[in-house]
């Protein structure tokens, strides 16, 4: 099969850490060019702009990099144009955005993939299958970490439509939303907004499901050291450790993964098998989770944020 000619849309520190390398060690798929307004790469083409881009032969699908605000309209035009789309995550700034996409994924024949990277952390499947058939108890999820180091500099994120905490915090909701056997619901919320921001820096929200299972997350940005990316699973069979972001799975004492972490060359094996069959791929409950909690949520007021 040829190989899929992408064009990377957005080149800032997502598609540089994670884009550019999986798309190199992923077969079936090849970097093509770039659209971006102020970076390029060299013996790529570049391409200031979107719509520049689209007018160019040869490029059969876009990974859009951009931040969530402003890309239904970028998704919306790739699909009229005949291209695949591979969604960021999140995959948009509200669910509902995300509808007129998967019918215009579905009109043209082209591929749409909302990704979520986490659920292709090497733990992850081990996880769901070892609770499909076990009475769970409780789950408790710790994400911690230090926005300063991991989302230096990047204003859309505080803004309406950035998430906040919940940028990294859906990554744990895509996991749940994977790994658990039932769907679950949220019942209570507390948002915490920095005095000189609209998005949150931490929350604590409280989840059932139809069984009464307790299930509460905490989201915080404030952490330095270490950080943490830990969901705690009580099951009749024992506790189930899924941690360091979805790499490292423990039951009880017993170790049953611990593997580097992979996510994005996944991501990619994933979106060229969806090409090559003519489906898509966009499952949006863990963004819904998020809008749950933006609208049950009760708002507590925090210190400024200042970023150094």
């Amino acid at each position: 099969m040829t190989a899929v000619r992408l064009a990377i849309v957005g080149l800032g520190k997502i598609a540089r850490d994670q884009h550019i390398p999986a798309i190199a060690g992923t077969e079936g798929i090849e970097l093509a060019a770039i659209a971006s307004r102020n970076a390029s790469i060299d013996g790529i083409a570049h391409f200031a702009t979107l719509d520049e881009l689209l007018f160019a032969p040869r490029i059969d699908a876009v990974a859009l990099c951009t931040p969530p605000q402003v890309r239904q309209a970028q998704a919306a035009a790739a699909l009229q144009a005949g291209k695949h789309v591979l969604l960021e995550k999140p995959p948009g700034a509200t669910v509902s955005e995300l509808m007129p996409l998967i019918a215009s994924a579905r009109q043209s024949g082209r591929t749409l993939f909302a990704t979520w990277h986490s659920r292709f952390a090497p733990a992850v499947e081990p996880a769901r299958a070892f609770l499909a058939d076990r009475q769970i108890n409780s789950v408790v999820v710790e994400w911690k970490e230090d926005v300063k180091v991991w989302h230096p500099g990047q204003a859309w994120i505080w803004e309406p439509g950035g998430l906040g905490v919940f940028d990294p915090g859906i990554n744990a909701l895509s996991i749940l939303t994977r790994i658990l056997p039932r769907p679950f619901f949220l019942t209570q919320a507390e948002l915490s907004f920095p005095r000189n921001r609209a998005a949150p820096i931490a929350a604590d929200l409280v989840f059932s499901d139809d069984t009464g299972l307790p299930i509460r997350a905490e989201f915080d940005w404030r952490q330095t050291v270490p950080q943490t990316w830990d969901i705690n699973v009580e099951t009749d069979g024992g506790r189930l450790t899924l941690s360091s972001g979805g790499s490292r799975l423990v039951h009880d004492d017993r170790t049953l993964v611990d593997e580097k972490q992979a996510e994005y060359r996944g991501i990619y094996r994933h979106f060229v098998e969806l090409i090559a069959n003519g489906v898509s791929d966009v499952d949006l409950s863990p963004l819904a989770h998020v809008a749950d909690a933006f609208m049950l949520g009760r708002r507590r007021d925090v210190e400024p944020f200042i970023e150094d």
